[in-house]
């Protein structure tokens, strides 16, 4: 399988905004190719939203990023085509009447008809299939997937997978395109601490490949570049959100406070702050294009 060059995250003063509410807002970062990134915080508070606008699967209201060298908002659909995204529940998600390899020779497919050069396409149907199964077993092997321990081999259902299962099968399909920057949500859902810490080390791998990983999490590891999406203690709902690394958390970080003119407007969002900021993400989550 390829290993291409990851890809640089940078973003500063970051925000998106919904109807009702910031989704996030105030984010800065500046993360290195390979770089294993966490956006850290509990559910509802933008976490899904942050990964979404990272990926170039959701417009900004608000300052700007930079992944892999294409401008946010205006090159999203560069950013698309080197970042690959993981299940996101209504987005993005794995088809659960499918069986496993059914579900792997989909994103060979798929990979095949969007992203392979247009001389690939030309090449003889046998060589074609000899090459997306190659593709395949590489990526099971990175995403440490191996179809023989499953109860019915590739025939298990993918509704009939253990979570770390699903996870490594989510990471299989992502790495079929050999993104530069590949994208995750939710991965401590439902896992237990051992699994966790398989994730983790699964995703450091990943990494160690020379690809940029980013992961939504309730907690980060310790060796994780860190992007809280809400405040250790309670603050003003403008607080940003500042990348940082977990051994310095704590630590003073850098606000460049910066102002955009938008405090009119960011201030009718003071009362009831922390339901706003809910309804605001599953507002543009709402609004987000099925990309």
């Amino acid at each position: 399988m390829d290993s291409p060059h990851g890809a640089a995250v940078k973003a500063e003063d970051f925000g998106l905004k919904g109807p009702r509410g910031w989704a996030f807002q105030g984010v800065g970062i500046d993360a290195a190719p390979g770089s294993l990134i966490a956006v850290e915080g509990p559910s509802g508070s933008g976490r899904t939203c942050l990964l979404l606008a990272l990926t170039g699967r959701m417009k900004p209201t608000r300052g700007h990023a930079e992944v892999g060298g294409h401008r946010l908002p205006k090159r999203m659909a560069a950013v698309r085509r080197i970042a690959a995204l993981g299940p996101v529940s209504g987005v993005n998600e794995l088809d659960q009447a499918l069986t496993v390899a059914e579900q792997l020779r989909e994103g060979a497919l798929l990979q095949r008809h969007y992203g392979a050069p247009v001389r690939a396409m030309l090449r003889p149907r046998a060589e074609r299939r000899a090459v997306a199964e190659a593709r395949i077993a590489a990526a099971l092997e990175a995403a440490g997937l191996d179809l023989a321990t499953l109860p019915k081999g590739g025939r298990t259902s993918v509704r009939d997978l253990e979570r770390l299962e699903s996870v490594r099968l989510s990471v299989a399909i992502a790495l079929l395109g050999s993104p530069g920057l590949l994208a995750l949500d939710d991965l401590d859902l439902k896992l237990s601490d051992t699994e966790r810490a398989e994730a983790w080390d699964l995703l450091r791998s990943v990494a160690a490949r020379g690809i940029t990983v980013l992961a939504v999490c309730s907690e980060a590891p310790a060796d994780a570049v860190v992007l809280r999406t809400s405040p250790k203690e309670p603050a003003a709902p403008d607080a940003p959100a500042v990348a940082e690394s977990a051994a310095d958390a704590g630590g003073p970080t850098e606000d460049d406070g910066k102002n955009d003119g938008e405090n009119d407007t960011e201030n009718d969002t003071t009362n009831d702050s922390e339901n706003d900021d809910t309804k605001g993400a599953d507002d543009a989550l709402a609004e987000a294009g099925r990309a």
